[in-house]
């Protein structure tokens, strides 16, 4: 089929790419290049650089590629920046998906595969239920609920088929070591790369599931590309919730060999972020029985192949917003406002 993936040069995107060309598909991989690289993308893919927040540029995106299957991964993903950010939460995640999901509907799309987040569960009680309410807490959260309703009711109107897959705290090679503001397993690991210490926010007893692309990209483009998925939402990713803290001791078990943090770099605990959920993580009954969904990789041996390939491409300098954030404030991380990481 014709495939078009959106922020196809960043990490998750990249992935999925790889995986449809396996499977023999035509695929279109765009992206902005913000935050993604374009030696991401498999040459085998017809490459478009293309930021869909440009409205005109997004409609001539969706008529050259004629997209049957739109795979969206293209985001504004920094869920804790969001409250600084809005403009920007806003223009890469709902803008960007209507500019392009519209004209693709318009020339006859067959069916998208969203991939949202489990921050659209807010602060419920985990782990989190496909059942559960969108009760988002925070600007990237409202944002990624806002895209799942709108998929649903376009879907009912205009009659083309959508997936929902809610992936969680997913880390593994290629995710973008340089920034500073999101994906804390590679933030940890960059920080170590450049011999600095790693900073925890709050106590560091929240509590997550991290997830291995290696897991994650199969079940993600296989299951959004069968029927199966037609009109549901899926959770994906991790069952085996840690604490940050327990995130950091095994990182820091991978990296010294089982040995002590060396002195210097012992963590450094920072207040807590504003609207930072203090637990999250999620079930997966639905894609386990109706997708096959597996977890295979535990956090020690994601860590491990993850940490083998940071060494391989090195470590990598914080890329902050060269603006600084839409809204200046005090209640910004001081990580963010004095570039501590």
């Amino acid at each position: 089929m014709r495939v078009l993936v959106t922020g196809a040069a960043g990490f998750m995107g990249s992935h999925a790419v790889d995986r449809l060309l396996h499977h023999g598909h035509e695929v279109t991989a765009a992206d902005s290049l913000i935050g993604g690289f374009v030696d991401n993308v498999n040459p085998a893919a017809e490459f478009v650089e293309c930021d869909l927040a440009d409205r005109e540029a997004a409609a001539d995106l969706a008529g050259s590629a004629a997209p049957q299957v739109i795979f969206h991964f293209a985001a504004d993903a920094t869920e804790g920046r969001s409250q600084f950010t809005p403009l920007s939460s806003m223009d890469n995640n709902v803008v960007g998906y209507l500019n392009t999901l519209v004209p693709a509907i318009d020339n006859g799309l067959s069916k998208v595969v969203l991939v949202s987040s489990m921050s659209v569960y807010g602060a419920q009680q985990p782990p989190f239920k496909e059942s559960m309410p969108r009760l988002p807490e925070d600007v990237y959260a409202a944002m990624k609920a806002s895209m799942e309703a709108a998929t649903e009711h376009l879907s009912a109107v205009h009659g083309f088929d959508y997936a929902v897959f809610r992936p969680h705290n997913v880390y593994g090679e290629r995710q973008n070591l340089a920034d500073p503001y999101r994906n804390v397993v590679a933030i940890f690991i960059n920080s170590l790369l450049r011999g600095r210490a790693i900073h925890i926010y709050g106590d560091g007893e929240q509590r997550r599931a991290y997830s291995y692309i290696g897991d994650t990209n199969p079940v993600m483009v296989d299951g959004g590309l069968s029927d199966r998925s037609n009109g549901r939402i899926f959770n994906v990713g991790s069952s085996e919730d840690v604490s940050i803290n327990q995130l950091a001791d095994v990182v820091r078990d991978v990296f010294f060999d089982g040995g002590p943090w060396p002195a210097g770099l012992e963590p450094k605990y920072m207040p807590g972020r504003p609207l930072e959920v203090k637990n999250a993580y999620c079930a997966h009954d639905a894609a386990e029985q109706i997708l096959g969904f597996r977890n295979t990789t535990t956090l020690r041996q994601g860590v491990e192949a993850m940490v083998r390939w940071a060494r391989e491409v090195g470590p990598r300098e914080p890329a902050y917003l060269p603006n600084s954030l839409e809204i200046g404030s005090q209640h910004a991380p001081a990580t963010w406002r004095e570039q501590l990481i």
